[in-house]
């Protein structure tokens, strides 16, 4: 398999230094100080992110290298894009970070409004699709239209600005998983068959391996009220032999919370993502748990929430990642512990810090995957992207597509039970 190339760019180690003879010379940051600093990091063509930034009291400290507040993932095209002078521009794009003091509301009944105090700037170029690690920048730089106040020194950001290679593996889905389509690689304009996909909507077989992870409310004599409950959907994922390498199942029936007529967030369905032993065949292991739930709204929206399952600790130690996903329009799915998930009910936990992922390095951090996923009664045909770094072997890669596939399941399981279906999907429920 080969990958296509994308580059990280970091921004981390932040800190705020502003000597106290600076603010007695500004008495207007005096109250906006007493709340962190923020900042907006800007790169033309992507989303504008925030993230706090720290004051450094001590002139000797300098903050922890390895926080990484913001990242950016780029492509080829990307940086084409970037390094493209702009319509009114002579120059390059420019990663830009602008300082703010305080933030807007009030405070003992006082009116506070941000200020900015500065900027950094630092210039795209062609250095940075040279495919290998580079430090931009580390250390402190004055910002700000006086770098000297009264003969002192002015505010001073400190950050690490750093280049890396983090190519990534494309797959896509040939149709939308209910089909049980071919998954192909996608390198450029040529797609290589790499895995096949079986759904089932029936109850595992009891001679099947996988029926030792059902609950024992799942007897043969239980009723399944078509209307009122989803359950017993599984899907496995095979490799170009045929054998079952990785599979996800539904181990909590998808069903409407009373009085309602959707899967509400106090009782979510789930699935159980598992992966084959490669010593011992037909035997699975549990790798992962995802739940989801519909979120009322204006527009409605389908919530994965995606835990990770460590050998010796219970279900749900480990949440990794927790994604609204648009029920009309679709969306993406993604595991990537730089990105701030606001949706998240709890922290985040960074595989590099809990020894997690039982299908990758036990220094995986940052970008992980990505699933996009379109909305209800649409072809999804899953676009996925995997980080490169986290493959050893293509069953880590196989564990991934069952969980694509479970996330993509999810925009139909948790649709609503009374909403009258076309005649062509009817048979699906």
């Amino acid at each position: 398999m080969n990958p296509q190339a994308f580059i990280r760019l970091s921004i981390g180690s932040l800190g705020l230094r502003v000597p106290a003879t600076t603010l007695n010379g500004a008495k207007s940051w005096r109250s906006a100080l007493s709340f962190p600093c923020v900042c907006e990091i800007r790169l033309r063509g992507f989303p504008v992110q925030t993230a706090l930034i720290p004051l450094v009291s001590s002139p000797e400290t300098s903050p922890d290298t390895n926080n990484i507040a913001s990242s950016f993932y780029l492509q080829e095209s990307d940086l084409k894009a970037l390094l493209a002078p702009g319509c009114l521009l002579k120059h390059h794009a420019c990663l830009e970070i602008v300082v703010f003091t305080g933030r807007n509301g009030t405070h003992c009944g006082i009116g506070i409004k941000r200020q900015q105090i500065g900027t950094f700037k630092l210039e795209v170029s062609p250095e940075w699709g040279n495919g290998r690690p580079v430090i931009l920048f580390n250390g402190w730089i004055h910002i700000g239209k006086n770098k000297w106040v009264n003969g002192n020194p002015g505010a001073e950001l400190h950050l690490r600005v750093k280049l890396d290679p983090d190519p990534r593996y494309i797959f896509q889905f040939e149709n939308k998983t209910k089909l049980s389509p071919q998954i192909d690689l996608l390198q450029g304009t040529i797609k290589q068959p790499i895995f096949s996909c079986k759904f089932s909507q029936d109850r595992v077989s009891p001679r099947d391996p996988l029926s030792n992870f059902w609950s024992s409310s799942f007897d043969g004599s239980e009723l399944d009220i078509r209307n009122r409950e989803r359950k017993g959907w599984n899907v496995k994922i095979h490799d170009l032999s045929g054998s079952a390498v990785a599979a996800a199942f539904i181990t909590t029936p998808f069903v409407p919370s009373t009085g309602r007529d959707w899967v509400a967030r106090s009782n979510p369905g789930a699935w159980l993502i598992v992966r084959s032993d490669v010593c011992m065949p037909e035997s699975w292991h549990p790798w992962g748990k995802l739940e989801a739930w519909r979120e009322r709204g204006i527009r409605d929206s389908i919530c994965c929430r995606f835990h990770l399952l460590t050998e010796g600790q219970e279900w749900g130690d480990l949440l990794m990642s927790e994604i609204l996903i648009s029920a009309e329009k679709g969306g993406e799915f993604y595991i990537d512990t730089d990105r701030q998930v606001r949706a998240a009910s709890s922290p985040l936990h960074s595989p590099r810090v809990s020894g997690a992922f039982a299908a990758l390095s036990p220094a995986a951090s940052g970008f992980v995957m990505s699933c996009r996923v379109q909305g209800e009664g649409k072809c999804s045909k899953p676009l996925v992207q995997l980080a490169m770094r986290h493959v050893t072997c293509v069953e880590d890669v196989a564990i991934f597509m069952a969980l694509a596939a479970a996330v993509d399941l999810s925009i139909e399981t948790c649709r609503p039970f009374r909403r009258k279906l076309r005649r062509s999907a009817s048979h699906s429920w």
